[in-house]
């Protein structure tokens, strides 16, 4: 089995997206993973997950030790992911798998798409070492080389792995509570204080916050310091692993209490911009967020549609019975919606990377809308999908009780729902993100999603000029709306590209299902339920079979 080869949209929308040279390189890759996606990774991953690590505190003559033992299935899940691939390094440094430059975010992205579909707990890390490098490289690159060179290597003996240390126990949302002090000695700094949720625990390089003393209050008074595992003469440092969490998901990886005891620091970048810059930190970890969530509701999907293919019921397969046809349409729309969002997130932040101030202000809202809606609507599919599978969907042997778990961790790691759609509020106040939207992905012509763009604008406007309280209360939903409004928007442009490229009309039957269960969830399209088997596979629908009155319309250039 190749994920790669049975997703419906990954090389479609690669085509599209990608230069011809990018998308040459990337072939073999996809073919690659999408063969170990399929059968070793998958493997190791169920055995990482049913092994997870354990913390040694003492050596036998107690001394401290705060080691964490993993499972030889972690390791190996690990080496496929930094060494193999190098997924932390592709932003980071040249030649990587061939590229005369650092690899586009958009590769990266897709390539650990087909990744999670089987190790969703070993993203967590990869995703912290690959942001621990850039926010080092974007702040602080001269003091920090050697840091970044060990963060994005893919050689065993020499790679590191980054962590994030920010939530505190009086504080996880509101880190202007941040009670973790940090201390002047001149050459370096010491910290004191404790994290209560600490993923990667043992991580050589440690990213975190502390109040700098006289710098003020809230999140104004936090300097970002660097906490390295060991000090510069080889000594362990005082960071203590109080205990490992016993998590409901992503189990495969170390999540733990940690108290640092006047541990050995060094600030990076500017101590007053700490919050600022610990937030580009988070920002790329949303992303990453959003690319695990459409990971597994693409995993979801293709257990679903395996399954009911395979199991009949009342004398025919149930892919064949019009009410599980009907419960699989949207669940296979939602996936492929998703995983165009990500790609197009992925490609404006290369875009911003290469200075471009207008894909800045696209990525600052585009990163928050992905994690709110793909992150819950994660936690639906993979839902559903055991329910599809029945009774063997709710036993530990089958796939979908992992999927399940680990899908209810994106909409809490990097910020509940809550968190987010107030990130996405302030985008609106700040940037009028809604207009920028509106701007970039409404449809020129007039049309359905023209109209809806045109109104999404101005319900934004008047969400504004409501009282701050009950802004609050809508924007959730709101957000929810812009969300599939892009997503909308991008499914018709890449069915534009494959109906003037290949003259294939599959995606544009999506995006129809797409935008009609947008005005109305039960608004099954007759035609996507009649061809659902090439909806699922990545099968051919002649254009003349998808005509009718949501037709794609003019759109960007």
């Amino acid at each position: 089995m190749n994920y790669a080869d049975q997703d419906p949209a990954l090389r479609p929308l690669l085509d599209r997206i990608l230069s011809a040279e990018d998308r040459a390189r990337v072939e073999p890759l996809l073919t690659e993973l999408g063969a170990l996606a399929g059968g070793e990774l998958d493997r190791q991953a169920a055995l990482a997950d049913a092994n997870p690590p354990k913390l040694r505190q003492y050596a036998p003559d107690g001394e401290r030790l705060d080691q964490i033992e993993y499972h030889p299935a972690h390791d190996r899940v690990a080496s496929i992911a930094y060494e193999r691939f190098g997924l932390a390094a592709m932003s980071h440094r040249t030649g990587v798998h061939g590229w005369p430059t650092t690899v586009p975010h958009t590769v990266k992205y897709a390539l650990s798409y087909l990744y999670v579909q089987s190790e969703f707990g070993m993203a967590c890390p990869l995703s912290m070492t690959d942001s621990a490098a850039r926010i080092l490289g974007l702040f602080d690159p001269e003091r920090y080389t050697d840091e970044i060179a060990a963060l994005s290597s893919t050689d065993p003996e020499h790679r590191v792995t980054g962590a994030m240390f920010m939530t505190e126990k009086q504080g996880g949302t509101d880190v202007g509570r941040t009670e973790t002090v940090a201390t002047d000695h001149g050459t370096h700094w010491t910290l004191t204080g404790r994290k209560w949720f600490a993923s990667n625990p043992a991580a050589e390089v440690i990213l975190t916050l502390a109040r700098v003393p006289g710098q003020g209050e809230g999140t104004r008074g936090l300097g970002m310091f660097l906490v390295p595992r060991l000090r510069p003469d080889g000594s362990r440092n005082a960071v203590r692993i109080d205990r490992l969490k016993d998590k409901l998901g992503s189990r495969s990886i170390a999540s733990g209490e940690v108290t640092l005891d006047a541990a050995y620091a060094t600030p990076v970048g500017q101590l007053d911009r700490g919050f600022r810059q610990m937030a580009e930190m988070v920002n790329v970890s949303r992303l990453s967020n959003a690319m695990r969530a459409t990971a597994l509701m693409r995993r979801a999907v293709r257990e679903s549609v395996d399954h009911t293919r395979t199991r009949e019921v009342f004398g025919k397969p149930l892919f064949e019975q019009p009410l599980m046809r009907a419960t699989l349409l949207p669940l296979l729309v939602d996936a492929e919606a998703a995983l165009g969002l990500v790609l197009e997130a992925a490609a404006r932040l290369t875009e911003a990377d290469q200075g471009s101030a207008a894909a800045r202000d696209l990525i600052r809202v585009l990163t928050p809308l992905a994690k709110h809606t793909l992150c819950k609507r994660a936690r639906t599919v993979t839902g559903e999908a055991m329910e599809i599978r029945g009774g063997n969907g709710y036993i530990e042997d089958w796939v979908n009780p992992r999927l399940l778990r680990d899908a209810h961790l994106g909409s809490i790691w990097e910020g509940s729902s809550n968190v987010i759609a107030l990130d996405v509020l302030r985008c609106m106040r700040r940037q009028n993100a809604h207009h920028t939207l509106a701007d970039t992905y409404g449809p020129p012509a007039a049309g359905r999603l023209a109209d809806r763009w045109k109104l999404l604008r101005e319900k934004g406007d008047a969400l504004l000029q409501l009282p701050p309280d009950e802004q609050e209360m809508t924007v959730g939903r709101y957000a929810d709306e812009l969300t599939r409004a892009v997503m909308a928007t991008l499914l018709f442009e890449q069915a534009d590209h494959e109906a003037a490229t290949t003259g294939n009309g599959r995606t544009l039957l999506v995006a129809q299902a797409h935008l009609a269960l947008m005005d109305d969830p039960d608004a099954l399209p007759r035609t996507a339920l009649d061809h659902l088997a090439e909806l699922a596979d990545g099968g051919v629908v002649p254009l003349d079979q998808v005509s009718g009155p949501h037709t794609p319309e003019a759109r960007r250039d």
